[in-house]
Parts: C-alpha cells; structure tokens; sequence
C-alpha cells in the first residue's frame, strides 16, 4: 500500500484496548456505543497478543485495558503479562467487580502496573443507582485491596449534575481509602451520556461551586492526595485539542478489533472504520481513509480554517461535531466562533432552567435502551 498519510505523522504512542463491551455496570454516563449490543463478536486471546506486537513495534509505550469491564475477560492475565513481557506500561481501568485477591496478585505477578478505580459517589444510594447495581461495598473493599496489594490508590469518579453536591464528600472518601489520585472528570456527552444529557448536565453555578471546593481541597490535603478536576466542554468557549488530536498520539482498537481515534469515533456514519483482523496495526495508523480523514488542518473548513487558534486545538473535536451537527468537518459546537455554538449555550441555558421543575425526567441506562426509570431527588450529603 503506498502511504497517504502527511509526512510529519509520528508513531502511535497510547493503545487503548477496549477488550470487550460487556460490563456488570449499566451506567447512565458511559461512553460505550448505545448500540454495542450489535458490535461483532470479541477478538480471541492471540488477535489481542498480535494488536500488542503490533503496536510496541509501531512505537506505543502506553497501554489501558478497558472496556466495558476487562475482569470479564478470562485471559486478561495472559495479555498483561505479554503486554509487560513487551515493555508496555499497563493501566487496568475497572468497576472493581469480579477482582478478587487471588486475581489481583496473578495480575501484578503478571506484569499490572496500574490500578485506577471508578467510583458512582460517596454514598451507597446514589452510587448504586447510576450503575443501576448493588457495589459501592463491593468498591470499597477491592480498594482496600489495591492497597495492600502495593499499588497505588487511583480513584475515578465521573461527574455530573446528580454527584456535584457531593464533591466534598468525594474528596473525603477518596482520602478515606487512601487514594494518592483522584480524576473528577465531569461528564463528556457521548454514547449513552449524550442520551442522557437532559438529566446529567450541570449548571454553570454547580460547576464554579464544585471547583472552588476542590480548589480549597487541594490547599489543605497539599500533596497527600493529587486531585484532578477536567471541566466538561459545554463550559468552555474553545475546544480542547481532543485526544491531543485526530491520529496524532493515540489508537483505540475496540473489541470486535475496529481500529479507532478516539472513543467515540465510531458514532460517526458513512466512515469505514479499519479493523485488525483484515489489515495490519501500522497501516491502518499511517495509510487508512479514517485516520488521515481529520489529521492537521488541511481539512477544515470556515471558520476553522482560517482561525489563528487552529494548530492549538486542530478543530476540537469531530465526534462532537457529527453528534451534534450532523457533519463532522464542522467546526466543534463548543467554540464560540462556530455557527452552531448555539446547541451547546442552549443546552446549558437549559439545564439552568431545568433546576427548578418539580417534574422529573426519566434515565435511559445502559443495560436496556428502552428501560426508563425515574430519578432521585438530588440532595445535598449530610
């Protein structure tokens, strides 16, 4: 195959492998394809072991294991270990369900460097609820777990209109269980987040108010616990330079072996998304229609194109773009100069609106798109 990509494409340094969709969790935020239900069957131990040969060879240094929940995947200690056995850094991304001690120990004797672990929020009622599951005691234990076992304490909660109240409640038990990292990543509308976006988008207010708390958080825990607070693009007026741009650093393989750039890439239609099963790692990085379809700036348009910003954000980003637009050339809605920044500022203005309706919405989860179920009332942690 003769190379189409731009001369200044450097290697892929960060795989995430996404090895399956399945998961114990039904979360109303996750970004797993609405439709996963209807992705191909899962890539086999050795097409796993072969993307990773791939990869390291291409250059790639970084590796997460995520899904979906990898603990259901039986041969995850095979793949850590030959992930190590290459000189990748492996990060396991995990609900924490199905992770027993037994298990543990196998995955660090196998190679696992890095544990991080998502939580709901503080309280057992509402973390229960946004997984639609019974394992906030469950997460606590395998927490203590980690610990033991000598890793560090990385915890993840997702946030969102229902847990911003209880930031401060968040820190504290993040520093309960001896977390030395906690990411608040406030929600990102895509997959099934987006679907629920109406419930789960903040206001401007909640969200100033939770970043000042954990502002005052990090004065006083000083470096006992690194916190991270990642504000959402609907409250920004520039896009982020998404995934540090299209094709640039990093490469999804999800779990049916469609190659892609970004999580949610997939959602955008008429794509021919290359797969590993067919075509080998390192062309489908340098020489695939989809990876060199946004790559640089030479395909944006008005008013992308001719912006002074354009090379620190290459565009924002082209899934939010096709989602909310319907193109993905468009500019990203976030951007104050794009045309259609309105779908964003009146999404907000919305959600501000919404704050005061005693009517309550319904929560579509991820298990069953057509199961509806009513929300809590939103209440502060005592």
């Amino acid at each position: 195959m003769t190379a189409m990509h731009p001369p200044e494409t450097g290697p892929c340094y960060w795989l995430l492998a996404e090895l399956t969709y399945r998961c114990p969790l039904h979360c109303a935020f996750c970004y797993n394809p609405v439709d996963y239900s209807g992705v191909g069957a899962e890539l086999d131990t050795a097409a796993w072991l072969s993307v990773l040969d791939q990869a390291r060879a291409m250059g790639a240094v970084q590796l997460g294991l995520s899904g979906g929940e990898p603990l259901l995947r039986a041969d995850l200690e095979e793949i850590v270990a030959h992930a190590h056995k290459l000189g990748f850094y492996i990060n396991l991304l995990t609900s924490g369900v199905g992770l027993k001690p037994e298990r543990l120990m196998a995955l660090k004797e196998a190679g696992l460097d890095h544990i991080q672990l998502s939580f709901q929020d503080s309280t057992r009622e509402l973390n229960d609820f946004l997984s639609n599951t019974r394992t906030f005691d469950l997460k606590r234990n395998v927490a203590q777990m980690i610990k033991q076992a000598g890793y560090p304490m990385v915890m993840n909660c997702v946030m969102h209109r229902y847990n911003l109240p209880h930031i401060e409640q968040i820190m504290d038990m993040a520093v309960d269980i001896g977390a030395e990292y906690l990411e608040l990543a406030n929600t990102q509308y895509y997959g099934w987040a987006l679907k629920n976006r109406h419930q789960l988008l903040p206001t401007a207010e909640q969200l100033a108010e939770a970043e000042a708390c954990v502002q005052r958080k990090r004065e006083q825990l000083g470096d006992q616990c690194q916190i991270l607070f990642v504000v959402p693009d609907y409250f920004e007026d520039r896009p982020k330079r998404c995934m540090n741009g299209w094709g640039n650093v990093f490469l999804v393989v999800a779990p049916d072996g469609a190659a892609l750039p970004c999580h949610a890439a997939r959602d955008i239609p008429n794509m021919h998304f290359p797969n590993v099963k067919e075509e080998p790692l390192r062309e489908i990085w340098y020489d695939s229609p989809l990876f060199n379809a946004y790559r640089g700036t030479d395909w944006m348009q008005e008013p992308c194109r001719s912006c002074p910003e354009k090379d620190q954000d290459l565009g924002g980003c082209r899934c939010q773009a096709l989602m909310l637009t319907g193109d993905a050339r468009n500019a990203d809605p976030v951007c104050s100069k794009s045309p259609h920044h309105h779908l964003i500022s009146d999404a907000v203005l919305h959600a501000r609106n919404d704050v005061t309706r005693t009517q309550e919405q319904p929560i579509v989860f991820r298990r069953n798109p057509d199961r509806e179920v009513r929300r809590p009332r939103v209440v502060a942690a005592d």
